[in-house]
């Protein structure tokens, strides 16, 4: 076992200098940055068809005011979320990969903020208003179902509630941050190849 270990450290310690040319790094990071955009122009689709779903709730015919005021609570909070959304890809959108890497590299730093406020306090924002929204238009359904349905409804929510704000946020926010600090590094690498031609 010593042996192994032995070779494990001399492995950790032996570092292979890969010299990849400015071209095709930018070539690499110009693909993920579109994919970023990508990513983020389908979140903001999927965010826009849901307040278009939830707005066309309206259509029916609800009796109560707490139906009505629930719907409104989780139509403005994902409409906000969308706004935000649409701000922070407008961001990444921008960008010009023939600008100085520098100037790119302070760009992403600026999305990398922004996204991880989203993911952080916008997050609870987003779970607050969504939970509210939901209690005040199931009161007058919840007055429909049977009592067992009305308990398996709440447990259902809640727990999905749970673990997207545990599990899954924390995943998005690690593979998310993991992404953007890698184009950082190369894009420092781009521009530290640029400082040695000069």
């Amino acid at each position: 076992m010593q042996e192994f270990d032995h070779i494990e450290a001399l492995w950790a310690q032996h570092t292979v200098d890969v010299t990849i040319s400015a071209d095709e790094m930018l070539k690499q990071a110009k693909k993920e940055v579109n994919g970023m955009r990508t990513r983020s122009l389908l979140n903001i689709l999927g965010m826009s068809l849901s307040f278009v779903a939830v707005a066309c709730l309206w259509l029916f015919d609800f009796q109560s005011w707490t139906t009505h005021a629930g719907i409104a609570i989780i139509a403005f909070a994902v409409a906000v979320y969308t706004i935000i959304l649409y701000n922070n890809h407008k961001i990444i959108a921008k960008t010009d990969f023939t600008a100085h890497p520098n100037a790119f590299i302070s760009t992403l730093k600026h999305y990398q903020l922004n996204r991880l406020a989203i993911y952080s306090r916008l997050y609870w924002f987003y779970t607050v208003a969504l939970s509210l929204g939901m209690v005040f238009f199931f009161v007058e359904i919840s007055g429909h179902m049977e009592l067992w349905i009305q308990i398996v409804f709440i447990l259902i929510s809640f727990g999905w509630i749970i673990f997207c704000s545990t599990l899954v946020r924390k995943a998005v926010i690690k593979k998310d941050k993991e992404r953007i600090a890698l184009l950082i590094e190369k894009f420092e690498r781009i521009s530290n190849q640029f400082k040695e031609h000069e």
